[in-house]
């Protein structure tokens, strides 16, 4: 049993945050919002966090083409409601429906800079240096 102090959430917000997750992502696959920016755009959602009581689902997604994230993402929490009751159906266990919020998943660019500063010369040569001193 995990202690009361513990950080991150429970087992249960990760199972219904993925249930939430693939409902979502059937919407968005089916084309059923009605709204041309998310109709024209292809939505990818990488996670779901539910709160605590379940009762807040914070989805993060990625609008892949878009020219507009920002427009993306206030079409979809204008638009909310109709995806909350869209999804009821595939979460009708719960006890209460979540309220939907969109945020723009930025984890992708917070990798890429990762990743170009590992690559950047700077880092390589100082990586270099670790590994000819560990050779010897």
């Amino acid at each position: 049993m995990a202690a009361s102090g513990s950080k991150g959430p429970s087992q249960r917000q990760l199972r219904v945050g993925e249930q939430v997750r693939h409902a979502i992502s059937d919407v968005l696959q089916r084309g059923e919002i009605r709204d041309d920016v998310v109709e024209t755009t292809v939505i990818s959602v990488s996670e779901v966090r539910m709160s605590p009581d379940l009762k807040i689902a914070t989805a993060f997604v990625s609008p892949l083409g878009a020219k507009d994230d920002e427009a993306v993402i206030a079409a979809l929490n204008h638009n909310a409601k109709f995806v909350r009751g869209r999804i009821s159906h595939a979460l009708r266990q719960m006890k209460y429906m979540p309220e939907v919020r969109f945020r723009l998943d930025t984890s992708f660019d917070n990798y890429a800079k990762i990743d170009a500063l590992l690559r950047s010369p700077e880092v390589a040569r100082d990586l270099d240096e670790d590994g000819d001193e560990d050779q010897n």
